[in-house]
């Protein structure tokens, strides 16, 4: 019994203390702490520019062509013309920017790792960490073809032209807000001045585009 008690006092001396919240919990760390807003930025650019520009350039196409057009399937197949060259042109952009970012980025750990003599596991997880040109490429095309077919679907139904134009605009304006919100709670930005800027930006689009249209078609030129 008495070796037993030494037993017992020696391994309660030898007992470690593991610090606790006063309510009796282990601290965890924030998960939200441990993000990394910044590794969001490629992906989320290229969606939220092609988003908004999806949006932005095609509802202007559309108004400008109902600006001396009424007939709908002129507005639908302008539309549809600037999706299919819109969502190209951005894939081919930023295809070929993000490649040039890739390049640069290779050539630049090449360097290092020349530099350095590092080479091996340390070296594919910084590769793994460059620019995806062909991700870029598609989340681009494909977020600028999302937002275009916001005014096209407006105005599909819509047989009033008066009643077409301002259902488009008004759609647009409320894409243009929650494109403009997304945008800013994934980046952690201010969302009221985000969902402002890109608001603005889009109804300046439209009204330059509609009223240019508009002189040039009452001028008949």
């Amino acid at each position: 019994m008495a070796n037993l008690g030494a037993r017992i006092n020696d391994v309660s001396s030898n007992q470690v203390e593991i610090p606790v919240h006063s309510d009796g919990v282990e601290p965890k760390p924030s998960e939200e702490s441990n993000i990394d807003y910044s590794q969001r930025a490629q992906w989320l650019r290229a969606a939220v520019l092609g988003a908004n520009d999806g949006l932005v350039s095609v509802a202007s196409l559309m108004m400008g062509v109902g600006a001396v057009k009424k007939d709908i399937s002129a507005m639908l197949i302008a539309g549809f013309a600037g999706l299919v060259a819109g969502a190209c042109s951005m894939a081919i952009g930023e295809f070929v920017s993000v490649y040039t970012q890739y390049d640069i980025e290779m050539t630049q750990l090449k360097r290092e790792r020349e530099a350095n003599n590092n080479g091996g596991v340390n070296g594919e997880a910084q590769r793994e960490k460059l620019p995806n040109p062909f991700q870029a490429a598609l989340a681009s095309a494909l977020a600028f073809s999302i937002g275009a077919l916001v005014p096209m679907l407006a105005a599909v139904f819509i047989r009033s032209h008066k009643i077409r134009m301002g259902v488009v605009a008004a759609a647009v304006s409320v894409a243009l807000l929650v494109f403009g919100g997304v945008g800013a709670v994934l980046g952690k930005t201010p969302v009221m001045r985000s969902c402002l800027r890109v608001l603005i930006g889009g109804w300046m689009a439209m009204a330059v585009t509609f009223g240019l249209t508009r002189l040039i078609g009452s001028a008949q030129l």
